[in-house]
This record gives structure tokens, sequence and C-alpha cells, in this order.
């Protein structure tokens, strides 16, 4: 019994059958949904952003340098990359909070404010700008004159932009968090808190390091849309030459104008800086990361 016993054991088990791929049958079908979505993205995106770069460079470095050496242009770059900072600093901070609450906790009104997030998207900026102005307005906004007069202006001012910026991006970074909390589970943080560790531990150990992915890319997203808010800014901000007028505004200027080059080499560079941020994301993503 015992040597039938040891053969038994001693004899190599054959391997498992790998699974079988499905492969999806090709049919001309197939051949002419694929032309379409090509041709759809060719006309819609790749084309007219390689028009923007080409006529950019028709005369060379020269409608760069020039946009360069224009003192309010270069006002209006930096107004922007200082709005678009604080932008992504509030929605990511603001994200992740959200998201874990929509995720981890169950409280009325949840699908009420679930559904809320979304208005900044299916709200037309130009409303969103002119609702901070009636807010926020010097004159007659219900919080204005109070803030007034204690020396702080928020409409035609640094703090209107930023607050604009801020409020027609923020769901981009929470609808990319929440998918990722709701497939990493809990078990790991239950896990954790039952060894002992604190809220704060099983955030920065487990929470954040499952997410950080999804901030990534809630960032470039908050980021692009940031540069390139046009509606809600120009209303709260007054279009101030040298002061409130942001990069997109100098577009909107050069091209009315007449300076096409210059409306390019601005749009160019707005442009590039998005493009950028996902080519570097694509990059440093891990291959294995969907």
């Amino acid at each position: 019994m015992a040597d039938t016993l040891t053969r038994e054991i001693d004899e190599p088990v054959a391997p498992a059958a790998p699974a079988l791929v499905r492969r999806e049958r090709r049919t001309p079908m197939t051949y002419v949904l694929r032309l379409v979505a090509a041709a759809y993205l060719f006309f819609l995106v790749a084309w007219p952003v390689s028009l923007v770069a080409t006529n950019t460079f028709d005369d060379g470095l020269g409608s760069i340098r020039a946009l360069l050496e224009d003192p309010d242009v270069v006002v209006a770059l930096q107004l922007s990359a200082y709005v678009a900072f604080f932008s992504v600093v509030i929605n990511t901070v603001f994200g992740v909070g959200m998201s874990l609450l929509l995720v981890r906790y169950e409280f009325p009104g949840k699908r009420v404010l679930n559904a809320l997030l979304d208005l900044p998207l299916s709200v037309s900026p130009i409303v969103v700008g002119l609702s901070l102005v009636l807010v926020y307005g010097g004159r007659e906004g219900w919080l204005g004159p109070t803030f007034a007069s204690w020396g702080f202006d928020v409409i035609f001012s640094a703090p209107g932009i930023i607050m604009a910026t801020t409020f027609v991006a923020l769901p981009l970074m929470i609808r990319e968090l929440v998918p990722v909390l709701e497939e990493i589970g809990i078990e790991q943080e239950q896990a954790a808190e039952s060894l002992g560790a604190s809220a704060a531990q099983r955030f920065w150990r487990i929470t954040l390091p499952s997410i950080k992915w999804g901030i990534v890319y809630g960032v470039v997203l908050t980021l692009a849309r940031s540069l390139g808010e046009f509606g809600a800014v120009k209303v709260v901000s007054g279009n101030v030459l040298g002061q409130t007028r942001t990069a997109t505004l100098v577009v909107e200027e050069k091209y009315l104008n007449f300076d096409q080059q210059g409306a390019y080499a601005t749009a160019f560079l707005l442009a590039m800086v998005s493009v950028a941020c996902i080519v570097v994301v694509a990059i440093i993503r891990p291959k294995n990361h969907a």
C-alpha cells in the first residue's frame, strides 16, 4: 500500500492545459468601423491640431520668439500657469477626499451629491462665470461687497479666475478615482485595520499607492482643462491687459486683431503642455497598467 502511494506521488503531474484565448473574428465590418474611427479622429483632432503647429512655424521660430518677447503675453502665460497650478492642487485634494466619501461611505443625499458633481460638465462655462459674478461681484454680489470691505477682491482678480477654473475642472479627478477605488475594494484596508494600523497609515500605505495612477491621470486631465478654460475665465477676469488676461484670452485677442501668427503660437504652446503631460504619463506608466 505504501509502495503504491509512493509511486502515485512520484509520478509527474501533467501541466494544466493553457487557457484558450478567444479571438474575435474579423469581418469586413470590423475594418469599416476601424476606418470610420480613424477618420473621425483624424479630421476632428489630428488634422486641426497639426495645422496649428504648421502655421505656427511658417516663419520658423519667429512667432514663438516674438510671443515670448511680449511682456503682456509673458504675464498672461504666467497667470495661466499660476491658475492651473492652484486648480490642480485644489481639485486633487478635494477629488481624493470626495472620491473616498462616495465609495467608502453611505449617507443621505449621496445620489444627489453624485449627480451634482457632474454639473460643471453639463452647464456652460459662461453660466458658471456669470453665477460667480452674481455671488462674488464687488458691487451687487451676495458676498462680494463683504469681501471688498475686507480688502479682498474675488471677481476681476486671480482668486476669481482660480475659482472658475477649479469649478469647471471639478469632476475630472473624481471620475478618474471612483472606478479605481471601487475596483480595489476595502479588503486590504480592513486587514491593516485589524493589525492595528491607524486611518492615516492605511491611507498613506495602502489606499494612496493603489490609486496613484488614477490621481496621475486626473492631474493630467485637470491641468489640460485648466489651461484651456475660456468661457468662465472671460466672464470673471475682466480681461485686463497685463493683469487678468490669461493665455486663452490672448489667443482670442490676437485672432480678432488679425495677428494670426501670434494666436497660432499661443495656442501651440498651450497644446504642447497638454501633449507633453500625456506623453510623460505614457512613458512612465507601467506596461501592465491598463
